[in-house]
């Protein structure tokens, strides 16, 4: 929270030095915090390890530059994978999160709900898991050993092309996990959208059934429909692209939901690598002031 303790409006890094050029004024004058996805400042060394890269140097010299937090928002931390097999893995990811922590100083570690390594494989997206109490439990575990390094914890609602259960029925899948002290939910609200579009249900009765006061960061983002020659019957289905302007019905998801979430700490602008020029830099930077406005409307 910032110091007048009103949450902060963050941006989300990438790995381009265009979009981290490009976008220098806004880190100085629009935002107050950054989040960082920790995969996207290490390498792989000759040895197997993970070891900081160029993009690890320079967004801790934006910080340096800025004197502004971060949060690390991973996407490799297979909260919801069970094969034991993975274990090394997970640690060393884990490991290597703490020494970077000491570097970004952050705030709180999240990631996407999901399994995102099966039989060995790494997975481009997570796959969702089964909405009962074992898998649960495991997210829950997984939450709470991060804590050993971050003292905050979270996952973020995902968007998923095929569903184990209800979409509805999720909120209380999480409030099933979310039990332990200090865990958080980061509330994607593009992710929200995408889900209700494409499964065919209201996305302010899946907000209304959420616990909102487990919220600690809430994602804005676009996206896009998918071609419809990817099906055979012609369909599209909307995808979590983060490649282009918050849609208007995201803004409205975000002014129901930012005022009843008590103890949100943080809304984040997020936009991908590769979908950022010259061009584009007026309207982000006037996203990122419609976030701070709506955020501290009344209060």
């Amino acid at each position: 929270m910032t110091a007048g303790g009103k949450p902060w409006v963050g941006i989300a890094l990438m790995p381009e030095k265009q979009f981290l050029d490009l976008l220098e004024p806004a880190f100085r004058e629009d935002v107050d915090a950054f989040e960082v996805a920790p995969e996207t400042t290490w390498r792989r060394a000759e040895d197997g390890s993970w070891q900081p890269n160029g993009f690890h140097r320079a967004f801790a010299a934006i910080g340096a530059r800025t004197g502004k937090p971060f949060v690390a928002h991973g996407v490799h931390g297979n909260l919801g994978g069970a094969d034991s097999r993975d274990a090394a893995r997970q640690q060393r990811w884990l490991d290597r999160v703490a020494l970077d922590r000491a570097t970004f100083g952050y705030q709180w570690l999240t990631d996407h709900l999901g399994a995102c390594v099966l039989d060995g494989d790494a997975l481009a997206l997570p796959i969702a898991l089964p909405m009962d109490e074992a898998a649960a439990a495991l997210v829950r575990e997984r939450l709470v050993r991060w804590q050993q390094v971050v003292p905050d914890t979270g996952f973020e609602n995902s968007v998923f092309y095929f569903l184990l259960g209800d979409w509805l029925d999720e909120p209380a899948f999480f409030a099933r996990i979310l039990t332990a002290e200090r865990t958080h939910l980061l509330l994607d609200l593009h992710n929200v959208f995408t889900m209700a579009q494409n499964v065919g249900a209201d996305p302010y009765e899946y907000l209304r059934r959420l616990d909102l006061d487990r919220v600690l960061e809430i994602h804005l983002s676009g996206g896009a429909d998918s071609n419809p020659n990817w099906l055979p019957n012609g369909r599209t289905l909307r995808l979590d692209s983060h490649d282009a302007a918050v849609p208007e019905e995201v803004w409205r998801l975000f002014e129901f939901v930012a005022p009843r979430c008590r103890n949100l700490r943080m809304a984040t602008l997020e936009r991908m690598e590769g979908t950022v020029g010259e061009g584009d830099v007026a309207a982000v930077r006037g996203e990122l002031r419609r976030l701070r406005e709506v955020l501290h409307a009344g209060r």
